[in-house]
This record gives structure tokens, C-alpha cells and sequence, in this order.
């Protein structure tokens, strides 16, 4: 991929490591937990007390959702925004939130730490160039029909304009399998790895759609070599206004975080054994 002039691998630029307050992205392993939409000030303010006792290192919620119907819940807007100003207040979390339009990336700029370009904008070059003019982390989803070349092209978007503050997140693209939301496609990690310098999360609850397949690909994205997971936690996902078939309960997400902590000591081991 010898057009990718800023996102490529090369000798001088290996790993990015992404500080926020704290967590570096590209060194430690990354949880990002949270629900899909911001729904009430209880709501979110009860799962972020509840990522944050579990272990997450930041807060996920959308505040505006770009939905395949127009008749489905659109999120909550600058309402949304300050409930979850106010989760990270009262649980320290830096928000990680979408946004859609490019007219609006300055004020939202206001309210997240890092800003979050959903699979259907992955090639909105326009909103791209916009959040490359600031030096705000961006989270760049993988489109669900994009090929790696596309993706990283995106972020050269990105990178072009200035800010250095790319994170790759897969999330499943569309196969011809139905029987999950999407297919996950963690083969994608090692070979991002190979190719560019850029740190790359795995989203297991976009990527399956399906309760019983997020913590086993979890797991699996550990050992796939991913920095960081994004998973959807809700308090009563039954009653959730988007993706209530893939939220995760703060109960089971803390048993994922408990395996996920011995995994990565397990995974951790033995590249160190590899490396010696």
C-alpha cells in the first residue's frame, strides 16, 4: 500500500501510541464500554458507574444515531451530550461519542475525548476533513463494505489534514452470512498490523449482533492482537431503544472484564517468551 504516505508502516513510525488522560492507546489494552444510545441522564449515569466499577477506561453513548429507518430512535442530540458530560464528571471516564455531520463537529468537539466516525461515514470525506483539522483522538470505524485499502485511506484523510490521532475499530463487515448481524472479521487485525502504524480496536457487539458470540469474540480479539475492545452495556437492555439484542448487562460485562484481565496477562506472556 504504497499510497499511504502518513498512515503507512515504516521504520521511523512503527506504533502510535494515543494518550488520553492517562490511557495510552497502542500500549495498554483499551476497554471502551457503554451503551449504544443515550437514552435518560438514569440510564447512562447507572451504566457508567457500572463500566467504571467493572474496569472500562472510557464511556461509549451516542447522542446522535444514524439509523436504517427514519422512523427509529435518532438519539437525544445536545441532550445527550450533556448527560454524558455529566457521566464523566461523576465517574472520570473520557466520553467516546459518534458524530454524523460535519457542521456540527466544533460544538461536539466541546462535550468527547474522541470522536467517532460510524461505518456509514467512513467515507464521508467531508466530515473526515473536518476532524482532521483538530487534534481530538478519532475513532474511524470500519465501513461494512470496505476493504482494508479503503479503510486505511480514510484515516490518510484524516491524517492528512493534521491531526496524528487515529484509531481503527473493526466492526463486522456484510457477508452473505445472516445468521450474525455481520461478519467479524479479526483476520483484519494482524493484517492492519502489518501495514500501518495505527492503533486498532475490536467492536464484538456490531461485529456479531448476537449476545452469545460477543464474549468469545472478545477473547478471540486479544489474541488477535487488537490494543483495545468497544462493547455495548445497557442496565435493562431489554427496554433499550437501539441494539437492545447486543447490549451486554453490567453483570455479565464484569465477568467478561475479570477473563479479559488473565487473558491478557496469558497473551502478554507469551509474546514476551516470543520476544526473548
Amino acid at each position: 500500500m504504497d499510497d499511504l504516505k502518513l498512515a503507512g508502516i515504516s521504520k521511523e513510525k512503527k506504533h502510535t501510541v494515543i494518550e488520553i488522560n492517562g490511557i495510552k492507546i497502542g500500549k495498554d489494552f483499551v476497554v471502551i464500554a457503554g451503551p449504544c444510545s443515550v437514552e435518560s441522564e438514569e440510564q447512562t449515569l447507572k451504566t457508567a458507574v457500572a463500566v467504571k466499577k467493572a474496569g472500562a477506561d472510557m464511556l461509549r453513548g451516542g447522542a446522535f444515531k444514524p439509523r436504517t429507518s427514519p422512523y427509529a430512535f435518532q438519539g437525544l442530540g445536545i441532550e445527550g451530550f450533556k448527560i454524558l458530560e455529566k457521566a464523566r464528571k461523576e465517574t472520570g471516564l473520557p466520553i467516546v461519542t459518534e458524530v454524523i455531520d460535519a457542521r456540527d463537529v466544533s460544538w461536539v468537539c466541546e462535550y468527547a475525548d474522541v470522536i467517532q466516525i460510524g461505518a456509514r461515514n467512513m467515507q464521508n470525506y467531508a466530515l473526515l476533513k473536518e476532524v482532521g483539522k483538530l487534534k481530538k483522538p478519532v475513532l474511524l470505524k470500519r465501513g461494512m463494505h470496505s476493504t482494508l485499502s479503503e479503510w486505511l485511506n480514510c484515516a490518510e484523510y484524516i491524517l492528512a489534514e493534521g491531526n496524528p490521532n487515529v484509531i481503527l475499530c473493526e466492526r463486522g463487515i456484510k457477508t452473505f452470512e445472516t445468521y450474525t448481524r455481520n461478519t467479524l472479521d479479526l483476520s483484519i487485525v494482524p493484517a492492519a498490523k502489518e501495514v500501518t502504524h495505527l492503533p486498532i480496536f475490536v467492536d464484538p457487539s456490531h461485529g456479531t449482533g448476537k449476545l452469545s458470540l460477543i464474549e468469545s469474540m472478545t477473547y478471540a480479539s486479544i489474541f488477535a492482537g487488537a490494543d483495545g475492545i468497544m462493547l455495548e452495556v445497557h442496565i435493562e437492555p431489554e427496554t433499550a431503544m437501539s441494539d437492545s439484542d447486543q447490549q451486554l448487562r453490567p453483570e455479565d460485562f464484569e465477568k467478561i472484564m475479570n477473563k479479559i484481565k488473565k487473558l491478557k496477562q496469558s497473551y502478554d506472556t507469551i509474546v514476551v517468551e516470543e520476544i526473548g
